[in-house]
């Protein structure tokens, strides 16, 4: 789960992690208060989307008075911000950030990954402020510092000196970053945090650490021990149809393919997904019913599906082991008769009571492809969809 710009500076906050103030803003007039209240001097505008690349988009502006900020928020609530990071269609922004401004010296970029590769947390640093850290990589990969943190012992104060060796600091200043270094550490392990990115740590002239952006992601799967932070999910940000399975314990994720894919287990779905493509066909999703689906939950998995336009051709794939054939079959029935499904629709089953969930689909009266065979299913769901 991703936090907004605000959300992730208020939890920063919390641990004493120095940011700036600021307000979030819905109309214009709220953002010409904001500047008002900051002191009515240089402030920052910024789009709240989940989404890098905000800046060079337009989607971040500098205004110098409250009247100016005032016409930044005109401009920016309301667009459809385009970046790299949300393909063509964009994203509407609902609402902006406006931040005070302060005195900028250097530009540092910090961020606290999980290594799964390593299976460890990294640190990735640069002295390559405000750049993203992708171009940084191509252009000059020298200029990024990576640092591993052993789990059994956590960050330890040597790596943070040397980290501040790496960016060129002094003695004073090493103090400093490792005091919010340590600090942003205690952050990510205690909110079970995926990624925790500051692009640009700021150095002010005053010879001050600040936040000056901030992107958070929580493992979705630790949700259950931060209640405070499942209050920051903003559901227009979400996917509507990945909202809609998460309510009902589905896993899914939409791709760009035109085959509906419903499956039990992950391994068959990732399985399922490769025979697709290994057909000549591309797979519409990722969705994984479960092992313990109900009728009713297969029934959702179809709105989910058919909820998608370019689903073409829908592929069931069911092992039946805790989750029964003839389960699976009542369910299709039932969907299919509910929501007059009006694409192909192909089913393969195996397991417990595959006889009987065979023969409930053959005398429903459906238009349904059965298939025997994984590469019998793909072959006639690539077919259908064409």
């Amino acid at each position: 789960m991703n936090l907004h710009e605000y959300q992730s500076k208020e939890l920063l906050a919390a641990y004493g992690i120095p940011v700036l103030d600021g307000y979030v803003c819905y109309t214009p007039g709220e953002v010409e208060a904001a500047a008002d209240n900051l002191g009515g001097g240089i402030c920052v505008v910024k789009a709240q989307v989940h989404a890098g690349g905000r800046g060079k988009a337009g989607g971040v502006k500098l205004a110098k008075t409250s009247a100016e900020a005032r016409e930044h928020g005109e401009s920016i609530l309301g667009m459809t911000l385009v970046t790299p990071q949300t393909g063509e269609k964009g994203k509407l922004v609902r609402k902006v950030y406006v931040e005070a401004g302060c005195n900028i010296d250097r530009e540092f970029y910090f961020s606290l990954l999980v290594d799964r590769a390593a299976k460890q947390v990294t640190i990735i640093a640069s002295t390559e402020g405000g750049m993203e850290i992708e171009e940084v990589a191509e252009k000059t990969p020298d200029k990024i510092i990576k640092i591993g943190i052993e789990p059994s012992v956590g960050l330890q104060p040597f790596q943070c000196t040397d980290l501040g060796v790496r960016l060129g600091l002094t003695a004073p200043l090493i103090r400093k970053l490792s005091t919010v270094v340590m600090g942003l550490y205690e952050v990510f392990m205690e909110n079970d945090l995926s990624l925790l990115e500051i692009n640009p740590l700021v150095l002010t002239k005053e010879e001050e650490f600040i936040v000056l952006d901030a992107k958070c992601s929580v493992d979705s799967n630790a949700l259950f021990r931060h209640s405070d932070l499942k209050e920051f999910q903003d559901y227009d940000e979400i996917d509507s149809r990945d909202l809609r399975a998460g309510k009902f314990g589905l896993s899914y994720v939409g791709l760009d393919g035109n085959i509906g894919c419903m499956v039990n287990g992950a391994g068959l779905a990732m399985g399922t997904m490769d025979i697709i493509k290994m057909k000549g066909g591309e797979p519409a999703n990722f969705l994984d019913v479960g092992g313990s689906a109900s009728k009713e939950t297969v029934t959702e998995a179809f709105k989910i599906l058919l909820a998608d336009d370019s689903v073409k051709a829908i592929l069931v794939n069911i092992f039946g082991g805790i989750m029964k054939c003839d389960v699976i079959a009542d369910g299709v029935i039932a969907a299919a008769k509910e929501l007059g499904i009006n694409v192909p629709l192909v089913v393969r089953l195996q397991g417990t009571n595959v006889e009987i969930g065979k023969k409930m689909l053959s005398e429903s009266g459906l238009n349904i492809i059965p298939a025997d065979t994984m590469t019998d299913a793909a072959e006639k769901a690539v077919a259908a969809a064409n």
